[in-house]
C-alpha cells in the first residue's frame, strides 16, 4: 500500500511538471524562435537521459527488465530515429502554437491525443469500440468550445497544437511498433531526443537567426523543459510506474493538461471563458474515458515506454 502510494505521488509530479512545461514553453517563445528553443531544449534531454539510462541499467528494475526480454539494437536505434522525425514535427507545431495561444488551452488540444491514437488504428485495421466513438465526439464538441470563435473560425495557435496532436499520435503508434520488435525503450528514447535535435537545429539556422543572447535570455524556461520534463519526470515515470496499476498510472499522468491550465493561470495570468472552461472540461472527459478503455503502453512496457508525453 505505502509503495503504491509513493509511486502515485511520484507520477503526480511527473504530471505537474509536463503541464507547467507549457508555461516554460510559452514563456521561451519572448526571447528566441520555436526551432531554436527546441533544438537546445531537446539536446539538453537526451544528454540529460545518459547519465539516467546509465543508473538504471545497473538497478534491479533495469536488470529485471532486460531478463525479462533480449533487447534488440537494430530496432532500437531505427525506432529512435523514426521518433525522433516524429517528435520533430510534433514539437514543433506545438512549439509555434504555444507561441499564438495560451499554454493552457494548449496543454488540452496536445492532450486529444489520446483520442487520436484509437481512431487511427482504424486505418490499420483495429476495431474502435462505441466508447472510443463517444470520447472522439466529446473531443469535438470540446474543441469547438474551447477553440472556435464566431464565423466558426479558430485561431491559427489553436490549429497548429491541433496538428501536433496528430502527430504525437503516431509518435505513440510507432513507439508501439517499435517495443514489439523488443526496442529499449530508454535508449530509443534517448535517441530520439538527439536526432529531433539535429533536425531543429538545422531548421533552426535555415529559419531563425539565433544569437547566444537570446538562448541565454531564456536559459531558464529552456532548462527547465530539458531538464526537468525530458530528464527528471521521464525517470519519475518509470519509477513510479514500477509501483502504480496501469490504468491508475495513466489517469494521474493525464492530469498534465489540468497542471498546464492552472500553471497558466496562476503564472501566465490566463482566464478561461466559461463557455472555453466548458470545452476544458469535455476534451478532459474524452481523454479519461479513451484512457479506461485502451489497455494502455505502461502495460505493455512495463515502464519503459520511450515518450508518450508530448515533449512537453
Amino acid at each position: 500500500m505505502l509503495k503504491t502510494l509513493r509511486g502515485s505521488l511520484l507520477l503526480l509530479i511527473t504530471a505537474i511538471i509536463w503541464g507547467t512545461a507549457f508555461v516554460a514553453q510559452s514563456e521561451g517563445m519572448n526571447y528566441v524562435g520555436p526551432f531554436t528553443y527546441n533544438a537546445v531544449r531537446t539536446i539538453i534531454g537526451g544528454i540529460v537521459l545518459i547519465p539516467v539510462i546509465l543508473l538504471f541499467k545497473f538497478t534491479p528494475l533495469r536488470r529485471t527488465l532486460a531478463a525479462k526480454s533480449a533487447f534488440s539494437v537494430k530496432a532500437t536505434i531505427t525506432g529512435g530515429i523514426c521518433c525522433g522525425f516524429l517528435l520533430f514535427i510534433a514539437s514543433s507545431f506545438q512549439q509555434s502554437g504555444i507561441k499564438l495561444t495560451t499554454a493552457g488551452k494548449a496543454g488540452f488540444i496536445t492532450a486529444l491525443y489520446v483520442v487520436i491514437v484509437p481512431l487511427l488504428g482504424i486505418f490499420f485495421g483495429r476495431k474502435t469500440s462505441l466508447k472510443i466513438w463517444i470520447c472522439a465526439a466529446a473531443a469535438v464538441a470540446g474543441f469547438y468550445l474551447l477553440c472556435i470563435k464566431e464565423g466558426l473560425t479558430v485561431s491559427k495557435g489553436d490549429l497548429l497544437v491541433l496538428v501536433c496532436a496528430f502527430f504525437y499520435a503516431l509518435h505513440i503508434m510507432i513507439i508501439d511498433r517499435f517495443n514489439e520488435e523488443k526496442a529499449d525503450g530508454m535508449i530509443m528514447s534517448c535517441i530520439q531526443f538527439f536526432t529531433a535535435g539535429l533536425l531543429m537545429t538545422i531548421c533552426m539556422f535555415i529559419f531563425e537567426k539565433p544569437s547566444l543572447s537570446s538562448i541565454f535570455a531564456a536559459r531558464t524556461t529552456i532548462l527547465y523543459a530539458g531538464i526537468m520534463s525530458c530528464g527528471v519526470a521521464y525517470t519519475l515515470q518509470i519509477t513510479g510506474q514500477k509501483y502504480t496499476p496501469p490504468s491508475a498510472a495513466t489517469l494521474i499522468m493525464s492530469l498534465e493538461s489540468v497542471f498546464a491550465a492552472l500553471s497558466g493561470w496562476l503564472i501566465l495570468n490566463e482566464r478561461l471563458s466559461v463557455k472555453e472552461f466548458i470545452g476544458c472540461v469535455l476534451v478532459f472527459a474524452a481523454v479519461i474515458l479513451a484512457q479506461l478503455n485502451i489497455k494502455t503502453k505502461s502495460k505493455q512496457t512495463n515502464g519503459e515506454d520511450a515518450y508518450e508525453k508530448e515533449v512537453s
